[in-house]
């Protein structure tokens, strides 16, 4: 864990979280249904209740019209027993009936039945009616309220001119619709807790693997670059698929820190090599410069040996810095002059340069006709001339060497290959290194490296293969892109 910063605590979750947010929406969502359908069926019960009351109404009235009766005909059949017990009877002893029923004359006032005084009951649905007449004209039932209750009433018209009232309460509806709302209530209650529950359980079990991200992001910002999200019990695609996307970008934070951090020893190192290797010729020079200046050279022959060694350092120094240069540029993926290319004869010439400059040395040449490739000829010429000085430095003048140039499998490979005492393994693998001169050999350790990078810059890539006592060999494999 790095110093100074504090490890991450893990949030508590409350209803400003995700998942109380999810939770709060499905159980509103739940509730706003349950009202809903609530509203909905109990608005349907009561339409279904009222209906078969105002049914039951319209039967009546139906028949008592049908029946073209008379107040007197009414008092005196035989059937006004019947009436009496089911219409009048009920009426005289409670004061909130569940039926009422009563004779009005036109203008309104309660009649007695059968020598019946009207009752509190049938006075106040008299008074409550007014005027039958609009009441008996009309189809439906009316809703009126006696003592604090609400009734049905419908009226049916005699045929001597007065009128019949007929009220059934609504007291028994309105208890079943609270009932049933209660019932409602309670069940919906019961549902949203249930609901609630179930809710906070799944979310917290599909928000674990965002909690897992959140550990995981917290350790990799303490400086874990190795750890990734793990792969849940339960994923859904859609976690899933982003713990896939994270764990590609970690992986790519991970690969860009450690290719900085290498580049950067890298850089230290070619820094501190490249200052290294500039100081000891810039002290030679200033040591001549200081024994000229003191007069401590007075011989002529001390003189010139002093003015060529100081050329020496300074060619010297001019070689590395042209080479320093020629790396920065392949670093910066330069733009190639590109054209076809012959590289049999590269190959041939780098061949006859080297036998001028070491003609007792045994040089063979495996090219033969035109080797075509779409390349910077002058990068390709820089490549050869830094393998045959290789071989020119660092092997003795009697060492045979092959260079061959041939296309296989849609590429183009340049060889150099001598028959030196070659490289021991832990050397060959730094071969490529800026500033690598292996037992403290001679030249200034950048020649491989312009090597490969000239290579990379044409698409292509560099092999070593060698071993102590089996030579020195490498092979420049090059895109056979040749273009007409």
């Amino acid at each position: 864990m790095r110093p100074g910063r504090p490890r991450p605590r893990r949030r508590r979750h409350g209803l400003h979280s995700l998942r109380g947010k999810l939770t709060l929406t499905n159980v509103g969502l739940l509730a706003v249904g349950i009202v809903v359908a609530t509203a909905a069926s109990l608005v349907g019960m009561r339409h279904y209740l009222l209906g078969q009351i105002d049914n039951q109404l319209i039967k009546t009235r139906d028949s008592v019209v049908d029946s073209r009766l008379t107040m007197r005909q009414i008092d005196s059949l035989a059937a006004l027993t019947l009436i009496r017990d089911h219409f009048v009877q009920p009426t005289i002893n409670r004061p909130r009936p569940e039926s009422v029923f009563t004779a009005v004359g036109s203008g309104g006032e309660a009649l007695p039945i059968a020598g019946f005084v009207p009752t509190d009951a049938q006075r106040s649905l008299a008074a409550a009616i007014g005027d039958p007449r609009a009441l008996a004209a009309g189809r439906a039932p009316h809703e009126v309220t006696l003592h604090g209750a609400t009734y049905r009433a419908t009226a049916a018209r005699l045929t001597d001119g007065n009128y019949l009232l007929f009220a059934t309460s609504t007291d028994a509806l309105h208890q079943g619709i609270a009932k049933a709302l209660r019932l409602d209530l309670g069940v919906g209650t019961l549902l949203l807790a249930l609901l609630a529950c179930l809710t906070m359980f799944s979310v917290r079990l599909r928000m674990r693997p965002l909690e897992d991200m959140v550990e995981t992001s917290s350790a990799i910002a303490e400086g874990d670059l190795t750890r990734r999200v793990p792969s849940s019990h339960h994923p859904t695609q859609e976690v899933e698929q982003l713990r896939v996307a994270l764990n590609s970008m970690l992986h790519q934070v991970e690969s860009a820190y450690r290719t900085r951090e290498r580049s950067a020893a890298q850089l230290r190192r070619f820094v501190a090599d490249a200052s290294h290797e500039l100081r000891t010729p810039l002290s030679a020079i200033r040591g001549y410069l200081q024994l000229y200046d003191k007069g401590m050279l007075t011989e002529p022959g001390e003189r010139r040996r002093a003015w060529d060694r100081m050329n020496a350092e300074a060619d010297r120094m001019g070689r590395l810095v042209d080479e320093l240069l020629t790396l920065a540029r392949l670093d910066q993926r330069p733009q190639l002059r590109l054209r076809n290319v012959d590289v049999v004869r590269l190959v041939r010439d780098a061949a006859e340069d080297l036998r001028a400059q070491q003609p007792e040395r045994p040089v063979t040449v495996g090219a033969e006709g035109v080797l075509l490739v779409h390349a910077d000829e002058s990068g390709l010429r820089q490549v050869l001339g830094n393998l045959v000085a290789n071989v020119r430095v660092h092997t003795p003048a009697d060492v045979p060497v092959r260079l061959t140039a041939e296309r296989a499998d849609g590429v183009v490979r340049l060889c150099v290959q001598d028959k030196g005492p070659g490289l021991a393994e832990e050397d060959a693998a730094r071969v490529f290194d800026r500033f690598f001169r292996a037992g403290g050999a001679a030249g200034s350790g950048l020649g491989m490296a312009i090597v490969q990078g000239v290579a990379e810059a044409h698409g292509g890539q560099v092999a070593v293969r060698t071993g102590p006592g089996e030579g020195f060999a490498v092979t420049v494999t090059l895109p056979a892109q040749a273009r007409p």
